[in-house]
C-alpha cells in the first residue's frame, strides 16, 4: 500500500487483491499530476481513506476476499462522499456493478480486462470532475463568507442610513416649521398696515387649499396654492396708505393703476426665492378674469394658471363674507355662482362649496358655548377661539374659530412674552 499524508496533492486510490494489477496501475499513472495510492483489500482501503485526505477518485475491484468491491465503495461513500467512485468488474459481476451505481456508491463501472488508454482517460475525467466539485465547494464557501460579510456591512450601513434619515427628518421638520413661520410672517406684514384685512389672508389660504385638495391635486401643488393664497396681497405693501384700503373693484378712481400693479409686485417680491416662484406665478394672475377682462395680462380661460383661478374664487368669497351680508356662507356661494363664466372658472365652483361652508360655519358662535376671556396660562387643548388673537403691536397670531392644540397654546404663551397684548384670550367654553 502507498501511504501519503500530503493534503495538497490530488490522490487516486486503487483497491485490488491482485498485487500485479496494482503494480501495473502504478506504472500506468506514474507520469500523471496526481498521486496514486493502492490497497490490497477493502478493509485496507477503508484504513487509507480514514488516514489520508485529498483522495478524489476511488477505483475498486469487485471480486476480493472479505469485503467485496460494492461493500467497500458503500463504506467509501460515507468516509469520502465527494470522491468519484468506480467499480472494476468482469462480465459476471455486471449486475453487482449496476446495483452499486443505482445505490449511489459508484458513479460508473469499468469492464475487465481494460484498455490502458481507455482507463487513463476515464481516470483523468474523474480527476477533472472531482477538481470541479472541490472548486465549486470552495467558491460556494467564499460566496457564503462574502454574503455574510456583505450582510453585516449592509446591516451596519442600513443602521447608519436609518440614523441619517432620522436626523434628516428632524432637520427637514425644523426647516419646514421655519419655512411655514417665515411665510406666515410675510402674510402678516400687510396686516400690520391694513387692519381691515386682518384675517383675510388666512381665510383665503384655507379656502384655496381646501378646493385644491378636493380637486385631487398632489400635496406639493396644494402647498403651493396655499402659500400663494396666504401671500396673494403681499404686493400691496408698496401701495400708498391712502390707496391701501380703497375698493378698486369698479376699475375706476385715483390709484387704480397702482392697485393693478400689486400682483406683479407680489410675484417680483417672491421671485428671488426659488421655492416660491410657483406661488409667485399664481399671485401674478389671481386678478385675471375667466372671460379675459382681468389684469395684469388679460389672460382668459385655461390660460390662467389653475392655482390663480382657485385663489380668485377664495379671495372673492372671503371679501363677500367680510361685508357681513345676511345669510352667511349660502349668500357667499350664491354670489360666486353669479360670476361663474365671467370672473370665475365654472368647473371649480363645486370644489369650493364645502370649504366655504366649513370655514364660515366654524366662525359662527356656537349656541351651546359661552364666550370667556382667559389668561393664556389657563388655555386648554380643544378650546375654540371666539376672537382673533392679536399681539400688542397688532400682529394677527391666530384667527377666530381656530381649535387650540398644544403647539398653538405654546405659540400664544410665547407671543404673550414677546409682544403682550392687553387682556386675555377670548375662547368658547361650555356654559
Amino acid at each position: 500500500m502507498s501511504d501519503c499524508r500530503n493534503t495538497d496533492t490530488m490522490k487516486v486510490l486503487f483497491v485490488d487483491d491482485e498485487e500485479y494489477i496494482l503494480h501495473s496501475l502504478g506504472r500506468l499513472f506514474r507520469d500523471e499530476e496526481f498521486e496514486v495510492l493502492t490497497a490490497g483489500s477493502g478493509e485496507e482501503g477503508v484504513r487509507v481513506l480514514e488516514t489520508v485526505t485529498g483522495v478524489g477518485v476511488i477505483v475498486s475491484d469487485q471480486r476480493m476476499p472479505g469485503m467485496a468491491g460494492t461493500e467497500f465503495l458503500f463504506r467509501a461513500r460515507e468516509i469520502a462522499p465527494d470522491a468519484i467512485r468506480m467499480l472494476l468488474t468482469g462480465y459476471a459481476d455486471i449486475t453487482a456493478a449496476i446495483d452499486a451505481i443505482n445505490r449511489g456508491s459508484a458513479s460508473r463501472y469499468i469492464s475487465k480486462p481494460f484498455e490502458n488508454d481507455e482507463l487513463l482517460q476515464i481516470i483523468r475525467d474523474g480527476v477533472a470532475r472531482y477538481t470541479l466539485v472541490v472548486e465549486n465547494r470552495r467558491l460556494a464557501d467564499e460566496l457564503r463568507q462574502w454574503n455574510e460579510s456583505l450582510r453585516e456591512r449592509v446591516m451596519a450601513q442600513t443602521a447608519q442610513i436609518r440614523k441619517n434619515n432620522e436626523e434628516l427628518h428632524l432637520l427637514n421638520d425644523r426647516l419646514g416649521k421655519n419655512y411655514r413661520g417665515v411665510i406666515q410672517s410675510f402674510a402678516k406684514l400687510l396686516e400690520l398696515r391694513d387692519r381691515e384685512s386682518r384675517d383675510h389672508a388666512g381665510n383665503v389660504a384655507a379656502l384655496a387649499a381646501g378646493a385644491a385638495l378636493n380637486l385631487g391635486l398632489p400635496p406639493e401643488e396644494v402647498e403651493t396654492v396655499r402659500v400663494a393664497a396666504l401671500l396673494h396681497d403681499i404686493g400691496k405693501i408698496g401701495m400708498s396708505d391712502g390707496h391701501l384700503g380703497f375698493d378698486f373693484s369698479s376699475g375706476e378712481g385715483e390709484g387704480v393703476e397702482e392697485y393693478r400693479q400689486h400682483p406683479v409686485r407680489g410675484q417680483t417680491a417672491l421671485d428671488s426665492v426659488e421655492d416660491l416662484r410657483g406661488a409667485g406665478l399664481f399671485i401674478r394672475h389671481h386678478h385675471e378674469r375667466f372671460d379675459g377682462g382681468g389684469f395684469p395680462d388679460a389672460l382668459a380661460g385655461g390660460n390662467i394658471p389653475l392655482g390663480s383661478r382657485i385663489i380668485a374664487l377664495a379671495d372673492f368669497a372671503d371679501r363677500t363674507m367680510a361685508r357681513g351680508e345676511e345669510g352667511g356662507a349660502e349668500v357667499c356661494l350664491k354670489a360666486l355662482e353669479g360670476e361663474l363664466g365671467k370672473r370665475f372658472d365654472p368647473d371649480l365652483f363645486r370644489h369650493v362649496v364645502k370649504p366655504v361652508r366649513t370655514l364660515y360655519a366654524d366662525l359662527r358662535p356656537r349656541s351651546s358655548l359661552v364666550e370667556r376671556e382667559l389668561p393664556p396660562e389657563e388655555l386648554l387643548t380643544g378650546m375654540v377661539l371666539a376672537r382673533d388673537v392679536v399681539s400688542g403691536t397688532g400682529l394677527l397670531l391666530l384667527n377666530r374659530g381656530v381649535t387650540l392644540d398644544r403647539m398653538k397654546i405654546q405659540a400664544i404663551l410665547r407671543y404673550y412674552q414677546l409682544d403682550p397684548p392687553k387682556g386675555g384670550v377670548r375662547v368658547f367654553t361650555k356654559g
